[in-house]
């Protein structure tokens, strides 16, 4: 019970921080714990769609802040700010290069055991998903795995009293523009999925409000 109370203690904890105390810095243990547990969360077929980008840059700081609204108020205060990118078409389709060596090299999964999977993501990707209608549905997938990491990092962080702010408050070309001007997109194989910033709060939150649990939770 102790356990349990301790994480329901730390999504309490946890809010849209909308300010950050400039003067409070997250240590390099803290945040490489936070960025392993992105790097561990799960993902649909196991493919690891993302990257996440740590902007540490004050140039690239104040680039981002003049271009994207949502993150105007974030920066320069949050201690770390990522962008989460997701891989595009290019590298998601069931017949890229990319899952071609993530899955023979990373997973080490056998040569026929492969072939049958990817057959697999194949059937999926066509017809239980429609994904390759065009190239925006099959982007959207793999982002929709990147918050999947990004839950799991602000949930971690919130249980060693580290505060976050998600944010997608963007105008998508003109950040994936801004990111392609940095060389941080490679040539089309990432484009931008979601943001967040980590830190610690300035200044105390109002209690956490949700829909009761009746309302929410429904058995049949």
């Amino acid at each position: 019970m102790d356990k349990k109370q301790e994480i329901l203690d730390a999504f309490y904890f946890r809010h849209a921080t909308k300010e950050f105390d400039p003067t409070k810095k997250i240590s390099d243990e803290d945040f490489r714990f936070i960025l392993e547990t992105g790097r561990l969360s799960p993902s649909s077929f196991g493919t690891e769609p993302w990257r996440f980008v740590v902007v540490q840059s004050d140039i690239l700081r104040e680039k981002i802040k003049h271009t994207a609204w949502g993150a105007f108020g974030k920066l320069p205060a949050a201690s770390h700010f990522i962008i989460l990118l997701a891989r595009t078409k290019l590298d998601t389709k069931y017949d890229s290069d990319y899952l071609q060596n993530h899955f023979r090299h990373v997973k080490q999964h056998p040569q026929d055991f492969m072939e049958n999977y990817l057959a697999r993501i194949e059937e999926f990707q066509k017809t239980d998903f429609n994904l390759l209608e065009n190239d925006r549905a099959i982007f959207d997938w793999a982002s929709k795995q990147t918050y999947i990491a990004l839950g799991n990092m602000m949930t971690a962080a919130a249980q060693i009293g580290i505060d976050s702010c998600p944010i997608e408050g963007f105008n998508i070309q003109q950040m994936n523009s801004l990111l392609e001007e940095e060389g941080l997109l490679e040539d089309g194989h990432f484009g931008i999925s979601v943001m967040v910033a980590f830190g610690y709060r300035a200044q105390e939150q109002k209690p956490k409000t949700r829909r009761p649990y009746e309302d929410v939770v429904k058995w049949v």
